[in-house]
């Protein structure tokens, strides 16, 4: 399955999702922090989501839990660019905390962009994840819960998603 994402609108089967993304539009994705949604077809992760926060939901996805000490490296001087990170008081590399107070990572799904043999500086952190207001994002793409619920029982590990 494909789902599409044109301008602030997900289209999945009879599904029309609003949402948001990055404050620089949908564009090919030339550098880390220029606030852009990556132009281009992408496999999606795994669903990460707080235990703490959610109580129940379907998903077809592979599952991770987001414990305290998980982030998403985007510094691109780190072997471990966009990539999951263990992080800790010794952790000198940037980084997106996952475990936060605010209610935007209770669910992630990260997209495969600048994934494989990730190119420094290209990009990182490009994730699904919630909003309450709908406000640009950094490059990710961000859904109301209810949106993001519906969405998570239309996935499975083979959906990819179509940027553009």
């Amino acid at each position: 399955m494909i789902i599409q994402l044109k301008k602030n609108t997900i289209f999945i089967d009879q599904f029309k999702l609003k949402c948001s993304v990055g404050k620089g539009g949908i564009k090919i994705k030339n550098k880390e922090g220029d606030n852009i949604t990556p132009k281009g077809t992408f496999n999606m992760d795994c669903l990460y989501y707080r235990t703490d926060k959610i109580s129940y939901f379907k998903s077809k996805l592979k599952l991770k839990i987001i414990k305290k000490n998980m982030g998403w490296c985007n510094d691109s001087n780190s072997k471990n660019y966009n990539r999951l990170i263990k992080i800790s008081k010794n952790t000198r590399y940037s980084y997106e905390k996952l475990y936060r107070k605010d209610c935007k990572y209770d669910f992630i799904i990260p997209i495969s962009y600048n994934f494989k043999k990730p190119i420094k500086g290209k990009g990182s952190a490009i994730f699904f994840h919630l909003t309450k207001n709908y406000k640009p994002t950094a490059g990710c793409i961000a859904l109301k819960k209810n949106d993001f619920l519906v969405m998570l029982n239309l996935l499975n590990k083979r959906t990819k998603v179509k940027i553009c």
